[in-house]
């Protein structure tokens, strides 16, 4: 055997000898960190009574026959499972998973729902009349005092209309500083509504008479 042949015949043993790294697998369990311990576990199924019909099947059977391949895996804890249906007003749509993860308090789920109701929430215009500030889509729109006691005067009176004199007198009192005329009316009406962009319509004007608030349903007034 030549040396060549020798370093091969090392070579080859030396592969055979050596163990073959474990295949990785993926889980869809997510493991529990070492500071905790796992007392048990919530297993989310996302079919409704109709599917299940359609399968031949029901919910309460279902759940019969988990509790039953619970009690054959685990006997001495069989006494410790618990079903819950999850309930949803009917044509509420949604996925199914998405509704019991809800109703069961799933805290990702109730964390996503909070943060979503917040986002619409924000949408619109919100007045606050004891703090004296406007704010659209939830940000403040930076009204000035007069063009604040303008609005604010239309809302505390909806439904009737003021003419530019009645408003004069209106800027006049909650700014004694400089006395507005009609023309600074029309300039105040003007950058109101422009911060209001898109909700402008609530400043309606009546031709030839003046200025009336009007409701919509995306406009809240807060005492």
């Amino acid at each position: 055997m030549t040396i060549a042949n020798i370093q091969d015949y090392r070579s080859n043993t030396a592969r055979k000898l050596t163990p073959a790294a474990p295949a990785k697998t993926s889980s869809p369990v997510t493991a529990v960190p070492a500071e905790t311990e796992a007392r048990g576990f919530a297993l989310y199924l996302g079919v409704d009574e109709a599917t299940a019909k359609a399968h031949g099947t029901s919910l309460a059977e279902i759940a019969l026959a988990l509790k039953k391949t619970f009690a054959e895996l685990v006997p001495s804890a069989a006494n410790q499972t618990f079903a819950a249906v999850a309930l949803a007003p009917k044509g509420a749509g949604g996925k199914n998973v998405d509704v019991v993860r809800t109703a069961l308090r799933d805290p990702r789920a109730i964390d996503k729902l909070v943060s979503v109701s917040e986002d619409e929430a924000a949408k619109g215009i919100t007045i606050d009349l004891s703090r004296k500030r406007v704010y659209r889509d939830g940000v403040n729109a930076d009204f000035t005092n007069k063009e604040f006691a303008l609005l604010a005067h239309l809302i505390e009176n909806e439904g009737d209309v003021f003419s530019r004199e009645d408003l004069i007198n209106v800027l006049s009192d909650a700014d004694e500083s400089e006395v507005p005329n009609e023309r600074t009316i029309d300039v105040h009406v003007r950058r109101l509504r422009a911060k209001i962009a898109g909700y402008e319509d609530i400043i309606r004007t009546i031709r030839g008479k003046g200025y009336t608030f009007e409701k919509h349903p995306d406009v809240l007034v807060e005492g």
